[in-house]
């Protein structure tokens, strides 16, 4: 709550009109690593944008921690009619939208859809057409495994305007929360996002594409789907000991991880199970961890050693 209260007091529109005053016309000094140096105007910052009546605003609420909210959601979020929002946008999140605003809880558990998404697609053009201003609340980064594309199409189909807010997905996040990077030049030259909810039913993903040792994965909505990874993984090639990592809760207080391999990573999690939502990270760069300076100290404890 004290990140809660420390964004709010960000955003105070008193508080932001007397810093831009101070900082406005200012300028800065840039040091050249060559002796020179030169004046540059400070670059101004603002949170009056508009939001338009009868338009959709797709807006990502980010991994869970309010302080990497974009300033630019924050703002909608202050702005907007109505907010029509997902399970996984957390109550800090939630606790910036004014009071007397309208809210519509459309979130989606496995096994449970509290809302069909065509019912979605129904109340957002509903909305807008109603002449309100309207954020379509997603957790994560709305175009990163959010079914946004439909959204899209409902409101196209509409005739609803609508504008995309990008927001931190769970890789980013969870990545940052261990300490590692995504990539790197010494351990993985590409990046792939997976979802493991498979399209079709009785489909598979296709293994020997993803056992590589020259990029790293990313396996979004995986957690019952471990052991099936890592023996598909194994089986077209990947070694036994190679780094998987797994983060429940990325960014926030509660965030928990289990690092091991694709041998032992099904037991590891038997042993001591995650919540959900959970991200799978396969990749040498998960052995980063175990030295990462930026890794919290229980990530560091559990760590495999080094490859």
């Amino acid at each position: 709550m004290r990140a809660l209260s420390h964004l709010k007091t960000m955003l105070s529109p008193e508080l932001l009109q007397a810093a831009f005053s101070r900082l406005h016309g200012l300028g800065h000094i840039v040091r050249s690593p060559f002796g020179r140096s030169t004046r540059v105007a400070a670059p101004t910052v603002t949170l009056d944008g508009d939001c338009h009546a009868g338009r959709v605003y797709l807006v990502g609420a980010g991994s869970g921690d309010v302080e990497l909210l974009t300033l630019k959601a924050a703002r909608l979020l202050q702005q907007a009619d109505a907010v029509v929002y997902d399970r996984l946008v957390g109550d800090d999140v939630l606790a910036l939208i004014p009071a007397g605003h309208e809210r519509y809880y459309v979130g989606k558990e496995r096994g449970h859809h509290s809302v069909p998404q065509a019912e979605i697609g129904a109340l957002l053009v509903k909305l807008a057409g109603q002449g309100k201003s309207v954020v379509r609340l997603k957790g994560g980064d709305p175009g990163v495994f959010g079914r946004m594309g439909e959204e899209l199409a409902a409101l196209a189909e509409a005739g609803v305007a609508a504008e995309i807010v990008p927001g931190i997905t769970a890789a980013s996040a969870a990545a940052a929360g261990m300490g590692i990077p995504l990539t790197d030049r010494a351990h993985a030259q590409q990046l792939r996002f997976i979802t493991a909810q498979l399209c079709r039913k009785d489909g598979e993903p296709d293994w020997a594409t993803l056992a590589r040792q020259d990029e790293t994965l990313i396996f979004y909505m995986g957690l019952t789907k471990v052991e099936a990874i890592c023996a598909g993984l194994r089986r077209h090639g990947l070694p036994d000991d190679w780094p998987i990592m797994l983060v429940a809760n990325a960014s926030l207080p509660e965030q928990a991880s289990l690092v091991g391999t694709l041998a032992d990573m099904p037991g590891k999690l038997a042993a001591s199970p995650l919540p959900s939502p959970c991200l799978i990270v396969v990749g040498s760069v998960v052995s980063m961890v175990a030295t990462s300076p930026a890794a919290a100290p229980s990530a560091q404890t559990e760590a495999s050693p080094s490859r």
